[in-house]
């Protein structure tokens, strides 16, 4: 396994990993409501001006040349957190035939480099319910819940509990 830069032609393969880990993970702390209406927010996604925006990281996991994995780190204090941090990671996502085989912790840790080169004190998160527990593992504090609206191309009006979490670095 190997993690590196994403790149626009990596752009299908992070909305395939994206997709699948919210249809098979999600409905662990969700209802199928819920994860329809979070898995259709994939369909719109714009991953290539993620993937090349600046002030933002965007890494992959590979598996035998395969994206496995994504991550993505904005270089920017978030909009609407209660804590006060530095930099956000906006998402750890893993392909579900790759979960608990160390790719996450790989993309996450990798994350985590790259924040502190550029002098991040303090990152944020908004973890979804069934991601508390790794985020927890890697050092991270619940600062509070609150309740997201899941959306894709359309408005759908459903809503989930999210965890606002912080880690000092």
């Amino acid at each position: 396994m190997r993690t590196r830069d994403a790149t626009p032609a990596d752009a299908d393969a992070i909305r395939t990993v994206h997709y699948r880990a919210i249809e098979e993970l999600g409905p662990r702390a969700y209802s199928r409501e819920q994860v329809d209406a979070w898995a259709e927010g994939c369909e719109s996604a714009d991953y290539v001006s993620a993937i090349e925006a600046n002030e933002r990281e965007f890494i992959v996991a590979e598996l035998d040349g395969e994206v496995e994995a994504f991550g993505s780190l904005k270089l920017l204090p978030p909009d609407g957190y209660e804590a006060d941090v530095d930099a956000e990671v906006t998402g750890v996502y893993v392909h579900p035939s790759a979960v608990r085989r160390g790719v996450g912790t790989s993309v996450y840790s990798e994350l985590e480099r790259r924040a502190r080169t550029h002098n991040v004190r303090t990152l944020g998160l908004s973890a979804s319910l069934n991601a508390v527990s790794f985020y927890e593992a890697r050092g991270y504090v619940r600062v509070r819940e609150y309740t997201h609206e899941f959306s894709g191309h359309e408005s759908t009006g459903v809503t989930g509990t999210v965890v606002e979490m912080k880690k000092e670095l």
